[in-house]
């Protein structure tokens, strides 16, 4: 098919996945924020998930069936659904989501993204977010803090108080490090010291980990690499324009020494923190530079094979 034909038909069929599952999911997102019964409550919210994860299992299904992409997915943990993650990815792009669905829909309980808060007026999916208790974050530029002070640290508290609904069932935290998606010219304008990557901001997971304790032991270092000098755009996804996506997962332990701590307070803590933050990013950036060149050769060996043919 033509590009063109195989992004709309993709696109119809997800629309259409996603017209049959937003009516139960939200009368169980309501019925959640109304229950008094805190057992009732915590099954809505397990078939909330339930019907999340059947959603984003559909799509697999649909990007298998229609897309040429390979998904290439290394993981050297195994991954439980009872079990709580937090996931450190890097970010470049909408297609960075399908991704990560891929990788871990169905293997880990079904995750969450801390998300900007204009996203909760995207149609359907906005209301989507909302009953799957997604936290909406609103960051705050330097110039707004330096006008209006009383606005520090409302971000965090936010982040708090979403964590704190996450301690009734397991859950995946998904936490974008970089708090933007990567751009040249953001690297630039940051004097990024990372050549693929742009500055992690570690005060984000410090306060999923203080308010989650224990249960976010278990870390998911996961690096996603895209073939070419630019990720795709989504577009280029579901028409069929992406010939390889690379998942690489790492299990790691969170150190036992950044559990508890207070990373606002806690200036050691706070050190220690973005030290063991830092080692993960040089330790990540190397590792995109490995894959981009194990792809690279890969795609040459395919070229000469096809010549060769």
């Amino acid at each position: 098919m033509p590009h063109w034909l195989t992004g709309v038909l993709t696109c119809l069929l997800i629309l259409l996945n996603t017209l049959v599952g937003i009516g139960p999911m939200l009368v169980l997102g309501v019925l959640k924020a109304v229950i008094p019964h805190t057992e009732l409550r915590r099954l809505c919210s397990r078939g909330v998930m339930w019907i999340a994860e059947t959603w984003a299992e559909i799509n697999k299904a649909i990007f298998h069936a229609l897309l040429p992409t390979v998904w290439e997915v290394h993981c050297d943990t195994p991954l439980e659904k009872d079990h709580s993650y937090l996931v450190i990815s890097n970010h470049q792009s909408w297609v960075d989501i399908p991704a990560l669905v891929n990788a871990f829909n169905r293997k880990t309980p079904y995750f969450k993204f801390f998300l900007k808060r204009a996203l909760i007026w995207v149609p359907f999916l906005g209301l989507a977010f909302w009953a799957l208790d997604y936290p909406f974050m609103k960051r705050y530029s330097k110039a707004h803090l330096a006008k209006h002070p009383q606005d520090q640290g409302k971000d965090l508290e936010i982040t708090r108080r979403a964590c704190e609904k996450f301690q009734q069932l397991p859950v995946t935290v998904v936490n974008y490090l970089e708090g933007t998606r990567f751009t040249p010219a953001k690297q630039k304008a940051q004097q990024s010291p990372y050549r693929h990557l742009l500055k992690p901001k570690a005060g984000g997971i410090a306060f999923v980990v203080a308010a989650l304790g224990a249960q976010m032991r278990s870390v998911l270092d996961v690096t996603i690499v895209y073939p070419g000098e630019r990720p795709p755009g989504f577009w280029q996804l579901v028409s069929g324009q992406v010939a390889r996506i690379t998942v690489d997962i790492r299990g790691r332990a969170l150190p036992a020494d950044l559990i508890h701590g207070d990373y606002s307070l806690d200036a050691d803590y706070r050190a220690r923190f973005q030290s063991w933050v830092s080692e993960l990013w040089q330790e990540k950036d190397q590792r995109i530079s490995a894959l981009r060149q194990s792809i690279a050769a890969q795609s040459g060996k395919a070229a000469i094979t096809e010549d060769n043919g």
